[in-house]
């Protein structure tokens, strides 16, 4: 299959997936205020990240609650979902994008957080929005070898320091269209926090087990979208445009080999209402069977596509098929299979 990684996965199951809201609701009513001078001088229609992006709401931590404590929490919740003991664990993978200092790891504070046994390896995988599913697909490739037994994948997201920041640059009297256009996309990010434990499939008859995917890199693609932590640049429709490319061309390679023109769900990365659309129209997928839950969170960054299964996983029954579907900036796109 050109341009892609192909795996299949032998042995792993995905034991419990778990969420965790941040419980400050900031509504999009709220920017559009704090930045009406900007918009009215630029011309610029009332709610736009509405109508654009369409997004209502996202969500922000409680003051003294950190990224990494949610990450903890989530992760605690999950383990205490799979019936898996602390002891038990091998691996930790933290995906965060979101960090407060270049080393050590995020990932120490978590496993040491969350009591994890020394024998239990951990640290940090970054690859933007599509970190978390990268962290399960290494994971089952290490369950599947016998390396490990199980896993656990966490991630932690706060975009609030990056917003604010953002919104006061934007309030600046000095403000183009352009300065504006290229961080609107900031503006669309959310705060949450989610963790999945992985193991063996044959010990848990009736987990869900991962069947394996595809992998494709557009790494033509890697200025489009730069981030930090006072802001983001992104060229929105370079982005819209290279990442339908991306997914189109793996979808289409992918299907005489995977068959997923009939899945039951696609639970995509939750980006906006205009790339959820063009995903649907350009993959022609059932939009009934696409959950949606960017206009709530927002596009919480690795967090999304988990928090989304973690949502949906109650109206899900055995036998089920699942598509996940994550992008991620550089361009990087990831599907992965998993029945229920």
């Amino acid at each position: 299959m050109v341009g892609n990684a192909t795996f299949r996965h032998r042995n792993t199951a995905l034991l419990s997936v778990s969420s965790v809201e941040a419980p400050n609701s900031v509504s999009s009513a709220e920017f559009d205020r704090r930045l009406a001078s900007t918009l009215r001088r630029l011309k610029f229609p009332p709610k736009l990240l509405e109508r654009v992006a369409g997004i209502t709401h996202r969500r922000w931590w409680a003051a003294g609650t950190s990224f990494d404590d949610a990450a903890i929490e989530a992760g605690a919740k999950a383990l205490a979902e799979s019936g898996v003991e602390t002891s038990e664990v091998g691996l930790l993978i933290n995906t965060s994008v979101t960090r407060r200092n270049l080393e050590p790891s995020v990932a120490v504070k978590i496993h040491h957080g969350l009591g994890l046994p020394s024998s239990a390896m951990n640290f940090d995988l970054a690859n933007a929005c599509l970190g978390f599913v990268n962290g399960m697909t290494l994971a089952a490739n290490m369950i599947d070898s016998g390396q490990i037994k199980y896993a656990l994948i966490v991630n932690g997201e706060d975009a609030q320091a990056t917003q604010e920041a953002t919104l006061a640059r934007l309030q600046r009297p000095e403000t183009t269209r352009e300065d504006f256009n290229r961080e609107f996309a900031t503006l669309t990010l959310g705060s949450g926090a989610a963790a999945a434990v992985l193991g063996p499939a044959d010990q848990h008859p009736g987990a869900h087990r991962l069947v394996g995917g595809v992998m494709r890199a557009g790494t033509e693609h890697h200025d489009l979208c730069v981030g930090g932590i006072d802001g983001m640049a992104t060229d929105t429709k370079g982005l819209l445009d290279g990442g339908l490319q991306l997914v189109s061309d793996a979808w289409h390679e992918a299907q005489p080999e995977w068959n997923w023109a009939a899945m039951d769900r696609y639970v995509t990365h939750q980006v906006s209402n205009a790339y959820t659309q063009a995903v649907i129209e350009a993959l022609d997928l059932d939009p009934d069977k696409v959950p949606i839950t960017f206009p709530r969170w927002g596009n919480v960054g690795p967090a999304s596509l988990p928090m989304t299964l973690a949502a949906e996983a109650q109206t899900l029954g055995p036998g089920d098929r699942v598509l996940c579907m994550g992008v991620g900036s550089g361009l990087n796109t990831a599907m992965v299979e998993i029945e229920w």
